[in-house]
């Protein structure tokens, strides 16, 4: 009996409903389109923290915590950022941002089993996933039996999906190269991008790190489609928001035909949602450095600009109540009487205003960019 899309006859072949598909991909390269007009020149410093949040959501998605200290100095480290103060990196972590690096600044170099098993091996650079010895940099064998994603207690597992046989794999992965490498002229490259990430984790190849290459895969396939090197979003934060959604989707292509229309509509506007959500924190950003050259000129205390930052980054009305003497002094570690001076300067000079009401609880507020 055929339970699994990749057990029937028709597998490799997959397909979609490309009516169902029009909407959302229309909607995902709307998005798109206005992010690349946006971000021609996208700042090292917002490449950091996208990819630093690449990183880690990616693994927090295959329930690992990775230390965001350890993420942010690897890729300082590789994109050239200054990293003093920054903690040393961990090797798996150094791995992990060495192969998101990888599969996008090097798009255009060719996906081969070597540079899948180099990155499967970064990943695992003791040969150990947790507790376990796996086979690092190598496909995995299944001596123990089956590749099984399974969840629940001993006794009462259940299967959510089972992996080809690794007898399989080499034939299994010569394909799927093949079609990657053709398919780059003869399939949008959004939906190009979803049809990678779900051929690759159908196939299943190392005994670990499946979920992370294959998201690799389909930053690739995307880096290739905006023929850009520079992460500009990062489609792993919004799944792992969407987490459930993405691994029941997933679920339920796998025990399909072979049409993944479904699994196509779902990542589009997953990719949607994660471009808004991009475009939110560049704007934010930009306002950021508009806000900074305008005080450039101005003669500020460090608490002041420590203060005048803070209430840029929980946004208009971040503080419940607004600003007040007693949070400043709580905020800037000084007297009231300093406080008072301070943001009766900050008035003056067009930084704050005072919020409407108040008496004498009086409360403030940037002057936020138009």
């Amino acid at each position: 009996m055929v339970q699994y899309v990749w057990e029937t006859p028709s597998w490799p072949d997959i397909y979609w409903d490309s009516a169902t598909l029009l909407h959302p991909l229309g909607k995902a390269r709307q998005a798109q389109g206005m992010l690349l007009s946006e971000t021609a020149c996208f700042e090292l410093e917002s490449q950091s923290r996208v990819l630093t949040e690449e990183a880690f959501t990616t693994a927090a998605i295959e329930g690992e915590k990775l230390d965001r200290e350890s993420i942010r100095s690897s890729v300082a480290r590789r994109l050239g950022l200054p990293t003093a103060g920054l903690p040393s990196v961990e090797r798996h972590i150094d791995g992990l941002v060495e192969m998101l690096v990888d599969a996008t600044r090097n798009h255009e170099a060719p996906l081969t089993p070597g540079r899948l098993k180099g990155w499967q091996a970064a990943l695992f650079p003791t040969g150990y996933s947790g507790i376990n010895k796996i086979a690092a940099g190598e496909w995995r064998r299944d001596e123990e039996g089956p590749m099984q994603v399974v969840s629940g207690p001993v006794g009462r597992e259940k299967i959510h999906f089972e992996a080809p046989p690794a007898d399989r794999l080499d034939e299994e992965i010569d394909q799927f190269l093949e079609w990657f490498r053709s398919s780059e002229t003869e399939t949008d490259g959004l939906m190009r991008a979803a049809e990678a990430h779900f051929r690759f984790v159908t196939i299943h190849p190392f005994q670990d790190g499946n979920g992370r290459i294959a998201r690799a895969i389909a930053d690739m396939a995307l880096a290739q489609d905006e023929n850009n090197g520079c992460r500009l979003y990062s489609m792993s934060a919004q799944i792992k928001a969407e987490r459930d959604d993405y691994y029941d989707v997933l679920e339920r292509m796998q025990k399909g035909t072979g049409d993944i229309t479904q699994w196509i509509v779902w990542f589009l506007e997953c990719l949607g949602r994660a471009i808004r959500r991009s475009h939110t924190e560049v704007q934010k950003s930009r306002d950021k450095n508009s806000l900074w050259q305008k005080l450039t000129n101005l003669d500020l205390y460090e608490r002041q600009r420590k203060i005048v930052n803070r209430l840029f980054e929980v946004g208009p009305g971040g503080f419940e109540g607004g600003l007040t003497n007693r949070k400043y002094r709580g905020m800037a570690k000084t007297t009231r009487e300093t406080a008072k001076r301070d943001i009766a300067d900050l008035l003056g000079k067009g930084i704050l205003t005072r919020n409407p009401g108040g008496g004498r609880n009086a409360s403030y507020d940037l002057v936020w960019p138009v």
